[in-house]
């Protein structure tokens, strides 16, 4: 039967729609397997595409948000326009030299234009030869910096462009971490929109850290070089360039071996970028190089640098600017003094259980010439010359006999040594024994504790503080019997400047350590004026120090005679917590300490043991080359009074019956 036109053949309708119609020719067969093949691979294709576009957005997505948030926690940026610094203090000798400094030394801000080309190029070579042509960012430094890393085993170079390093020395801290890279690139993006690569450079060369406590060229230039940025040579611009690599350890004044490898590196960088000949580089090697204005001085001179420091304020007032500070210290004497303590130090610690001392050196002015404020500044920073309280025992015993002379009393005056009590305390002397009658220059001799009490007692205390203050002592002094035998705390210092009135003549020695004070311009805000004040007669003067000078020469001080005449006193305080010598020659007054930071007895240790050989072996070589001159004696017009009938008043002078409770002993004052 015919088929009607339209309908579906008989075949198709009894077969299964899911099965093929075997009705096509075989090249209608394979005409369908190509087609089917091609649109096979274009599914593919397609299918990678979409999904590669997928996830294309969604890691655009996820990298936006981690922008945006890391940009959202992004530092200050108004830091860029702000100084925000301390000013810096720079201490020098009297001939110039800086010895130490405080706060960042910021330089003038510098124009491009007005830097040596050679210092551009010198930075550029070393840490950025794309600098002009990329936008913050140097995918090809970065890469060649991972290539590198991964063929050495470890971090030698880093992919930072200049803008990178300028955007974590602005805003960021040396944190390594993911988030710090994504704000420095974002930071460096910004800065490349905000900025032009001259400007840029600009920035960067006068906020870069280039070691020595120097922010900028121009500090640096001036403390490595003494020399403003224009006149810097190719060697100096190489060595600059070379420090922000690590300006710690490149510093010149850290290391000059380390920063002239380094410099040399940096001139091979410029012959290979093509700023320099070779020629060029060799002829730079041979090039003078100006001294620095960098600090030279010891870790010990920091204890004085520190006193300097607390008293520039004190001394012009509010400091709003950066300054040069010159000061008294003598170099020679400094070093001197740092090592006879560590010498003494290193002697006698372990076996007489010490473990600090101090010493203090006065000119006879007063100007500080010397100051140990402890065996290691890197241990301690605590000054044990100008900030510890500490007993200074008999050394205090000079004020009461100052007081006694005042009150008429003289050298050749009388006095009972033996036992006395006061209510309920009783001194005792060191050797535990009683003289009887003896002259109070002999008393100060041997260092009689009985006899001080006495006289403190009979002159009144009033008299004795009030001689102590006079003369240089500020702290509060306890209005105690066991005043006399310096049971008060006093610094070395104070100790020291006041025995500086003997040696004067009876003129106050007030100590200081500040000659001038001038700004960076030049501009002078402070100079020494001294204005002289009289604290007692020259008579008296005279006479305390002929008593003191035979202290040296035959008293409890006989380990600190000289090839000079010179004049001091012992101090030991009870239980040995403390020693001292504080003594003078007509050229310097010094001081010395001996104990320990927590109170802990020393082992046989007095003022005239270790304290007075220290101070003789600094003394005597601190005088090398000075002639011998004589102390100030009592004018021969000048006679105290002797052999004053000495009254003590019953109240004070009670000697202990038998049976009475024990009494307390002296807090110090045992020699």
């Amino acid at each position: 039967m015919a088929a009607i036109p339209g309908e579906i053949p008989s075949v198709a309708a009894n077969h299964d729609i899911r099965e093929p119609v075997a009705v096509t020719s075989q090249a209608s067969r394979r005409s369908t397997r190509k087609r089917r093949s091609g649109f096979g691979w274009t599914s593919i294709l397609s299918t990678l595409f979409r999904w590669s576009l997928v996830a294309g957005i969604w890691a655009g997505v996820v990298v936006a948000g981690i922008v945006a948030y890391y940009a959202l926690t992004l530092p200050d940026i108004s830091s860029l326009e702000e100084s925000g610094r301390k000013p810096s203090i720079w201490l020098a000798l009297a001939d110039g030299t800086v010895f130490a400094s405080s706060g960042e030394v910021h330089g003038r801000p510098v124009k491009l234009g007005e830097m040596p080309k050679s210092l551009t190029h010198a930075v550029l070579a070393t840490e950025d030869r794309r600098f002009f042509g990329h936008l913050g960012l140097d995918p090809i430094g970065l890469a060649r910096a991972m290539v590198v890393n991964i063929r050495e085993g470890a971090i030698r170079q880093g992919g930072s462009t200049l803008t990178q390093q300028l955007a974590k020395n602005l805003f960021l801290t040396n944190e390594r971490s993911f988030g710090r890279k994504v704000q420095e690139l974002i930071l460096a993006v910004w800065l490349e929109w905000r900025f032009t690569k001259e400007e840029i450079l600009t920035i960067y060369f006068n906020r870069v850290y280039l070691g020595a406590g120097t922010f900028g060229v121009a500090a640096a230039s001036e403390r490595y070089f003494a020399k403003d940025p224009r006149e810097l040579n190719l060697y100096e611009s190489a060595l600059i360039a070379g420090l922000l690599k690590a300006p710690a350890r490149y510093s010149p004044a850290a290391s000059p071996e380390r920063a002239r490898v380094r410099t040399e590196q940096v001139l091979a960088n410029m012959v290979d970028a093509g700023y320099l000949s070779q020629a060029d580089a060799d002829a730079a090697k041979r090039l003078p190089v100006g001294r620095g204005r960098y600090p030279t001085g010891g870790l010990g001179a920091r204890y004085f640098a520190d006193w300097v420091l607390d008293r520039v304020g004190s001394t012009i007032g509010y400091v709003d600017r950066d300054l040069v500070v010159t000061t008294t210290l003598d170099v020679r004497l400094q070093r001197l003094a740092e090592a006879e303590v560590e010498a003494s130090l290193a002697r006698n610690g372990d076996r007489r259980d010490v473990a600090q001392a101090a010493l203090i050196a006065l000119g006879a002015d007063g100007r500080v010439v010397a100051m140990v404020g402890g065996r290691d500044y890197r241990d301690s920073q605590f000054n044990r010359a100008t900030q510890a309280l500490r007993q200074p025992g008999s050394a205090f015993k000079p004020f009461v006999y100052l007081a006694a002379l005042e009150a008429g009393y003289g050298p050749d005056t009388i006095v009972e040594d033996a036992p006395i009590a006061i209510r309920n305390w009783s001194p005792v002397n060191f050797d535990r024994r009683f003289r009887g009658p003896m002259r109070i220059s002999d008393a100060v001799t041997q260092s009689v504790n009985t006899v001080a009490v006495r006289v403190s007692e009979t002159v009144g205390r009033s008299r004795v503080i009030d001689a102590a203050h006079r003369l240089g002592i500020p702290q509060a002094l306890d209005d105690t019997p066991s005043l006399a035998l310096g049971a008060s705390e006093v610094t070395l210092l104070d100790l020291t400047q006041a025995y500086g009135a003997f040696a004067t003549g009876g003129e106050a020695m007030r100590a200081w350590g500040i000659l001038e004070i001038k700004d960076t311009d030049g501009r002078i805000l402070y100079r020494r004026r001294p204005a002289p004040e009289r604290v007692m007669s020259p008579g008296i003067a005279g006479t305390m120090t002929e008593m003191l000078a035979n202290v040296v020469q035959a008293g409890t001080g006989r380990a600190a005679r000289l090839d000079r005449p010179a004049a001091g006193k012992t101090g030991t305080t009870s239980n040995a917590k403390d020693a001292l010598f504080v003594g003078f020659t007509a050229d310097m007054v010094a001081g010395v300490w001996f104990g320990n930071d927590d109170g802990r007895p020393m082992k046989d240790v007095t003022g005239g043991g270790l304290p007075a050989e220290l101070w003789g072996s600094f003394m005597r070589k601190a005088s090398e080359g000075l002639p011998p001159r004589p102390l100030r004696a009592a004018p021969p017009e000048y006679a105290p009074v002797a052999q004053i009938p000495w009254y003590a008043p019953w109240r004070a002078f009670t000697a202990p019956q038998p049976g009475s409770p024990s009494v307390l002993r002296s807090s110090g004052g045992r020699d």
